[in-house]
């Protein structure tokens, strides 16, 4: 089974990012807060090609996060975790601290 995976073309790998269950201090918090629907991203692909042949490279680097579209994306399962597959241009935004 593969433990690694490398997009193509100009594909992004992300991890998404869970809401916590708990507050630091140990209180439940309940499911209904409302948070973005944000990832990391894990692995991008090395860009797609304009008409002319030329390399147009992806605007996402590993570690960044991003913000993603309520639905879409194809699930992949790798050593036991779950990530999202999605084109660059499906991604909405990047998301700064």
């Amino acid at each position: 089974m593969a433990k690694r995976l490398i997009p193509s073309l100009n594909r992004v790998l992300v991890e998404k990012l869970l809401q916590p269950k708990k507050s630091a201090g140990g209180i439940l918090l309940p499911e209904t807060t409302k948070q973005l629907n944000a990832a990391k991203v894990i692995a991008v692909g090395p860009g797609d090609r304009d008409r002319d042949g030329k390399l147009i490279p992806v605007s996402l680097s590993e570690g960044d996060t991003v913000l993603l579209p309520e639905y879409g994306g194809t699930e992949v399962k790798l050593a036991e975790k779950e990530y999202l597959l999605f084109r660059e241009h499906d991604i909405p935004g990047k998301l700064e601290e």
